[in-house]
């Protein structure tokens, strides 16, 4: 069995020591989507939903999960996150709506997962204020696009290295 920092020798699940890291500005910025129909995403857009400001809603769920990860995700480090910000933009051409998370905190590890969960969290609240006009929408390229801090320093997306080439 390989060793990953998330199973001990044994290969026994456990939650990783960092108490001997650096404590550094940690950063993570994520995305993902949820596709639609026009006619749901127009609902969106005017605020024309029954159940109200989708966006807004949706944001402060966001917000809200990022700082319930480790309730979430049995490894994951309890922190205090310093910045979450979450932008919520309608794209018509594509008929979705696209959220990028950015988390910040000063930590001995990294904000990666609360960055990934509230990326989710928002997308699945669009999803449930919706479902009752649109079932058929769909949660897409939920994922990291930038870290920084930490030991391992900075990293980009290789779809971000390439178009700033």
């Amino acid at each position: 069995m390989t060793h990953t920092p998330h199973f001990n020798s044994s290969g026994e699940a456990h939650m990783v020591d960092v108490g001997e890291k650096a404590t550094t500005q940690r950063t993570a910025i994520t995305e993902g989507y949820i596709e639609m129909q026009p006619e749901t995403l127009q609902l969106i857009i005017n605020g024309e939903h029954k159940k109200g400001d989708v966006l807004a809603i949706a944001r402060i769920a966001g917000i809200m999960a990022s700082k319930k990860t480790a309730e979430l995700i049995p490894l994951c480090h309890p922190l205090a996150l310093t910045h979450v910000e979450i932008n919520l933009t309608t794209e018509v051409n594509n008929n979705r709506v696209r959220c990028q998370t950015t988390v910040k905190t000063q930590a001995q590890t990294g904000v990666e997962m609360e960055a990934l969960t509230a990326t989710a969290c928002a997308l699945l609240t669009i999803y449930d204020m919706c479902k009752g006009v649109d079932r058929g929408m769909s949660i897409q390229s939920i994922q990291l696009l930038e870290k920084a801090g930490g030991k391992s320093g900075h990293w980009q997306h290789p779809m971000l290295t390439k178009s700033v080439t």
